[in-house]
């Protein structure tokens, strides 16, 4: 009898737990319909990792945002089900849309596991970028006015002996280049236009131009004051640049390949 009312209790209280476990386990009841806590959760680490990635704040009432989001949306979507649009022919295709969206997207995290770029690999195509980096880069000083006449009065006064800084500051139309005095920093040819560049490379170190140089921008007088061979960047400075391009080619090899292995008729156009 003993035995018997201990085994009983033990069963009440099991059962009146019940409903508080399974509350535990949902953040309300919406009609008779429990919304589960995970939706939250899901949300809230979504949200997260974002913010992360863009070095943003999240905001200290999050998880209270997200929760009233999760049962305004268990609201709106049992009456859109009382209407049918549950059963529309639209709703059908965007949810095949979004299935096949949520699988590629956990197969892409499945595949950022596995398929890891290693250091190795981003030191190879440091060295090849390194290899294709050479060249000779200048530090240019220019002048940039609207009229010719204007630029060839700057070069007879700096033949005359002024000082090219102190006529960009005062006559540059260049407002990058004008407050420093003209200079425009260290940089390869391909930075500018054809017809400066052209001048630039001409020019020996510490020498101006005779004739102003005339482009889109106007009439410019140059003045290389240094010339040096390209230097790359630094390893560390360029790592996440390179990581993230590695994988993407990893990425594309690994959709070629199961295009290639896949049974259809269809007929790629890239």
């Amino acid at each position: 009898m003993k035995k018997s009312f201990i085994a009983a209790s033990v069963v009440l209280a099991a059962a009146s737990l019940a409903p508080l476990a399974a509350q535990a386990q949902n953040i309300a009841v919406v009609n008779g319909k429990p919304v589960p806590k995970a939706r939250v959760d899901t949300i809230v680490t979504q949200v997260q990792k974002q913010a992360a990635q863009r070095n943003q704040p999240v905001p200290p009432d999050l998880e209270k945002l997200v929760r009233d989001k999760v049962v305004t949306d268990e609201i709106l979507s049992q009456e859109a089900e009382r209407r049918g649009l549950g059963g529309s022919a639209e709703f059908k295709a965007q949810m095949e849309l979004a299935r096949q969206g949520i699988l590629i997207g956990l197969l892409s995290q499945e595949l950022d596991k596995t398929a890891k770029v290693s250091d190795a690999d981003v030191q190879k195509e440091y060295d090849k970028f390194k290899s294709q980096a050479g060249g000779t880069e200048y530090k240019a000083r220019h002048i940039l006015v609207e009229k010719e006449d204007e630029a060839k009065a700057i070069v007879a006064q700096l033949k005359a002996g002024a000082k090219f800084d102190e006529l960009a500051k005062k006559s540059s139309k260049d407002p990058g280049s004008a407050p420093n005095g003209g200079d425009l920093d260290f940089a390869a040819p391909g930075a500018y236009v054809p017809e400066f560049s052209q001048a630039m490379v001409a020019l020996e170190k510490g020498k101006t131009v005779t004739e102003p140089v005339k482009t889109q921008f106007g009439y410019h007088v140059i003045r290389v004051d240094d010339v040096r061979d390209a230097a790359p960047p630094p390893l560390d400075e360029v790592k996440p640049q390179i990581q993230q391009r590695l994988a993407q080619q990893k990425a594309q090899a690994f959709r070629d390949e199961l295009r290639a292995k896949a049974k259809t008729d269809y007929k790629f156009t890239n």
